[in-house]
């Protein structure tokens, strides 16, 4: 099954470049070559986050395969993360 996915940041912080090789190295690693991860900069792309209402960031939406999750907050939590994309029971 291919992965949908969106990470919003809010410009090119340390947080938000950890929140990047965060989501990109797990996804690596459990979703090998079935995953496609867009990252939007909500400062960039102030309408994109107004339509997918973002209130933090950095948030991470799957978007495919359903049902939507949200996961708002720390990326590094790796255990927190698989379970919102379902990879792992919680």
């Amino acid at each position: 099954m291919h992965y949908i996915l969106r990470l919003f940041i809010t410009g090119m912080t340390p947080r938000a470049g950890r929140a990047i090789e965060s989501v990109r190295s797990l996804c690596d690693e459990h979703l090998d070559g079935r995953y496609d991860l867009e990252v939007v900069d909500v400062y960039q792309q102030p309408a994109l986050a107004k339509d997918e209402q973002i209130i933090a960031a950095p948030t991470l939406i799957k978007k495919f395969p359903l049902p939507l999750r949200r996961i708002v907050g720390d990326m590094s939590n790796r255990d927190r993360v698989l379970v919102g994309l379902d990879l792992l029971r919680p």
